[in-house]
């Protein structure tokens, strides 16, 4: 079944998919857009924070990005060539491997008795018929599915069908460029939290996370374009505008997918820098902008950062 093969091949990049889809088109009624499409500061979404003895650099990744994207700024490489080990939000490859792959499938199926129209209300559903016919779709081949795995599959659709793959993503770029170097790499998290993110969602907020990915997936062309341009120019005010005014109609959503893994995140970074050697974090760029960011949380334990 096609779709059921869309979520097999996507599921590696789940997470950062269905994120980077609601960070892109985010309830986009309520951002005002900016006129002038980016503020060039001169600088990249990347941070420095110097040790007496290391560095820290912090870089925010896009985890869907086209391949006119490369190559990258001249900042942005110097740090991954200065730093002895790459930290990464979770294990890729591990991601893709068929364990994780079954785990997905698993957790984004209904059990037998259930489907996805009995679980959603109907104004929801109604959205999401309109959606599918829009792109040939026949309702039946989504029944079995989740919420959470219906917006990843239709997330996925639509911004391949735009011309964005995670394949081209930065965390993806450096990844392989890691292996390749034979470079030590961390995590963050291991791939099962990750999924379970998503997969554990309450049904009231796989309800709202469907809606939300419904409701805005006509707006990601326009502002998939915006976000590029912000992170290219390292205008965080940007990508904050345009990246959470929308969360505050899903403060759960918010709290669950960023703020608390933030938190948890900041432990294993000051982990790092008693590591005394230089190192590369890369994370979702959503993940270090904005109050409750990682630079501001950074900046609150009393460190200094300096944006590169």
């Amino acid at each position: 079944m096609a779709i059921h093969q869309t979520l097999k091949r996507n599921c590696s990049r789940a997470l950062s998919v269905i994120i980077s889809l609601a960070l892109i088109c985010a309830a986009a009624s309520t951002v005002i857009l900016r006129q002038s499409l980016a503020k060039d500061t001169g600088k990249s979404c990347l941070w420095s924070l110097q040790t007496k003895s290391s560095a820290i650099y912090l870089l925010g990744s896009l985890h869907l990005l086209k391949l006119d994207a490369y190559p990258l700024k001249s900042a942005i490489e110097r740090a991954y060539a200065a730093s002895q080990k790459i930290v990464f939000e979770t294990d890729i490859a591990a991601m893709k491997g068929p364990v994780i792959q079954a785990k997905i499938l698993e957790l984004g199926l209904y059990p037998e008795g259930q489907n996805l129209y009995h679980n959603l209300n109907g104004s929801t559903r109604r959205v999401l018929e309109k959606k599918l016919s829009d792109l040939s779709l026949p309702l039946e081949h989504l029944a079995m599915f989740k919420p959470w795995a219906v917006a990843l599959t239709l997330a996925s659709l639509e911004l391949q069908r735009l011309g964005f793959d995670p394949n081209y993503g930065v965390d993806i770029y450096f990844f392989k460029r890691a292996k390749k170097d034979v470079r030590e790499m961390g995590f963050l998290e291991p791939p099962e939290y990750q999924l379970n993110l998503l997969a554990k969602m309450n049904k009231q907020d796989q309800n709202s996370f469907l809606r939300q990915t419904l409701r805005d997936l006509n707006l990601v062309l326009k502002l998939a374009g915006d976000m590029v341009s912000y992170w290219k120019t390292g205008d965080a005010d940007g990508l904050h505008d345009l990246f959470f005014k929308s969360f505050k109609d899903y403060p759960n959503i918010h709290d669950r997918l960023l703020i608390q893994r933030n938190k948890k995140w900041i432990l294993k970074i000051e982990n790092l820098i008693r590591e005394n050697k230089n190192v590369l974090v890369i994370v979702g760029a959503g993940h270090l902008v904005g109050p409750d960011g990682l630079i501001d949380l950074l900046e609150k334990k009393g460190y200094t950062l300096k944006q590169r």
